[in-house]
């Protein structure tokens, strides 16, 4: 059983940086692909993005590309996303989820999840 904990959450003005964390509780999370979904109040789940278990490729939404950046530390088990430029558009609560399937920008592929941060941009 993989166990996720995000961290790192908090209201930032637009314009401004945050990056979230994920900690897992078991070192066989290296082996999985690692994902960021977020869910705004109203609206569903969506992919914001994903890296392999090496670390060494990762995908990304077309809303984010060229300003978050999603990376690993696998000798400490977390996950990073680094959000830069953030706007109030991405304002949510932002989630960490874990699977064998490499890639996979869908929810119903990801069997481990974290509780989520939530993250509020000001405009």
């Amino acid at each position: 059983q993989v166990q996720l904990v995000e961290s790192g959450g908090g209201l930032v003005q637009a314009g401004g940086s945050l990056r979230i964390s994920c900690a897992a509780s078991v070192r066989t999370v290296s082996t999985y692909s690692m994902a960021w979904f977020r869910q705004a109040p109203g609206k569903e789940r969506e992919f914001v993005a994903a890296i392999n278990w090496s670390g060494g490729s990762t995908r990304y939404a077309d809303s984010v590309k060229g300003h978050f950046t999603i990376s690993r530390d696998n000798a400490k088990n977390t996950v990073y996303l680094q959000m830069n430029s953030l706007k109030p558009e991405d304002t949510a609560v932002y989630y960490c989820a874990a699977t064998k399937v490499v890639f996979s920008t869908t929810p119903e592929n990801y069997p481990y999840w974290g509780q989520g941060t939530q993250v509020t941009v000001a405009s």
